[in-house]
């Protein structure tokens, strides 16, 4: 890592803008972290709900009302997941 620390001149010379300005980077990486943790959590859920889905289906009694219920969920996620990539792509463009 190749940091310098400034003059003290040089600090009191910048901004406040300035100072958050080169905050940017770390403030983008964040953001795209925090959104992959928001994917990677809807995609742990619905993993979940087709286990849940493909055991309520393989039970005695089958109750097709919670199976319905399940598979609800799952579209739920899955329209949540392509709603965070969509949000991510407008957000990050390709660069």
């Amino acid at each position: 890592m190749s940091f310098q620390i400034k003059s003290f001149k040089e600090l009191i010379s910048m901004t406040k803008e300035k100072l958050e300005e080169s905050m940017i980077p770390l403030r983008v990486r964040s953001a795209k972290a925090k959104a992959e943790g928001i994917k990677v959590e809807i995609e742990t859920r619905m993993l979940d709900l087709e286990a849940k889905i493909n055991t309520a289906c393989a039970d005695k009694s089958i109750d097709f009302n919670r199976i319905v219920d399940l598979m609800d969920d799952y579209a739920l996620a899955e329209r949540q997941l392509a709603q965070v990539n969509k949000v991510v792509e407008g957000l990050f463009p390709a660069e």
